[in-house]
């Protein structure tokens, strides 16, 4: 997945799941993760750093 497309994911997540955005992604990467998914794992974990980013440092 190209960073174009993890941004697109993760604006996409974040405004249907809004705070909880990035604790699904998190969730979505362990799925991956334990599944053996390794690329797609990794993908999740883009995302969801850029779900982190664009809600800035003062967001918990």
């Amino acid at each position: 997945m190209n960073a174009m497309q993890v941004s697109h994911y993760a604006q996409a997540l974040y405004r249907s799941l809004g705070g909880r955005a990035e604790a699904e992604a998190a969730q979505r990467a362990r799925e991956k993760e334990e599944a053996g998914q390794v690329d797609e794992a990794r993908d999740w974990r883009a995302i969801q750093a850029s779900i982190r980013a664009k809600r800035g440092p003062l967001q918990a």
